[in-house]
């Protein structure tokens, strides 16, 4: 992964349950040694946690501003891009492989990576996060559709789903 040294950017957030807690610091370390700065929503230890709790809290640090990307780990990478996508404003993309890590950007604008720690290995890990954060949205048809999801999102915001 190229170095990034631009004082402008923002941290990239990053946060996982206990299944996904070796899979994060080996990310955040591989990511620090690229020259990215990292905020780590936790968790911090293998005592179990509720992976919604973290996937909102990094969801929520993306969606008000704090961050422009985040991943988040758990056993699938599923929950956590369920929890996350329930946040508004936010794209958040299971990534398994290399062209899902890269389309999650390119077509999708996610904003949020999710990886599960059951399903790949640290070195896919590491290659999928490169992947999506070398890739930026390429608009054009993909940009029609993903303004098609926010509408939706928009549309469910006014109602009481209560």
């Amino acid at each position: 992964m190229p170095e990034v040294t631009s004082p402008t950017r923002k941290p990239i957030a990053i946060g996982c349950d206990d299944a996904g807690l070796r899979l994060k610091e080996i990310i955040k370390e591989y990511l620090i040694e690229s020259g990215y700065e990292v905020e780590d929503y936790g968790c911090f230890t293998e005592d179990p946690v509720d992976y919604p709790d973290i996937g909102y809290a990094v969801a929520e640090g993306v969606a008000l501003g704090k961050h422009d990307r985040g991943i988040l780990i758990c056993g699938t990478g599923i929950g956590m891009a369920i929890t996350a996508n329930k946040v508004a404003g936010i794209r958040a993309a299971v990534c398994h492989d290399v062209y899902s890590a890269e389309r999650a950007r390119k077509s999708n604008d996610a904003q949020i990576m999710t990886l599960g720690a059951r399903v790949v290995g640290p070195e896919l890990a590491k290659k999928l996060v490169s992947i999506w954060l070398e890739s930026e949205f390429a608009g054009g048809n993909s940009k029609r559709k993903v303004d098609k999801i926010m509408q939706v999102e928009a549309r469910y915001l006014r109602r009481d789903v209560s």
